[in-house]
């Protein structure tokens, strides 16, 4: 699992994921979002693109991200997620709360 934070400015972030998803890896999530809204970057694009798979763990950690950003006036967009990840989503209902956008480039710049 690799994790590549990028600031676009703006107070926007994006977080590109590379591997799994899932319990081991979720916390990691949760500090690099985390560390984006302390260093103020409210706005956090998460790019799923290189993401093979989620699990519960991995929905909980970009729940957790999202509340943190609204939390702190901003909001947390997911983007280009790979068939398995919107099936997951779509089974939780979470498609609903996080908005899939075709790039983490289009999330807060449509």
């Amino acid at each position: 699992m690799q994790f590549t934070v990028t600031d676009q400015g703006d107070g926007i972030a994006v977080v590109h994921i590379m591997g799994r998803l899932n319990m081991v890896t979720a916390p990691r999530l949760r500090e690099v979002v985390a560390a984006s809204v302390a260093a103020g970057q409210n706005r956090v694009a998460v790019d799923l693109s290189d993401v093979d798979f989620i699990d519960s763990s991995g929905l909980g950690a970009l729940i957790g991200g999202l509340k943190a950003t609204r939390q702190a006036g901003g909001d947390l967009r997911i983007a280009a997620p790979n068939e398995q990840v919107r099936l997951v989503l779509q089974l939780t209902n979470m498609e609903r709360v996080l908005t899939a956008y075709p790039a983490a480039s289009s999330a807060f710049h449509g």
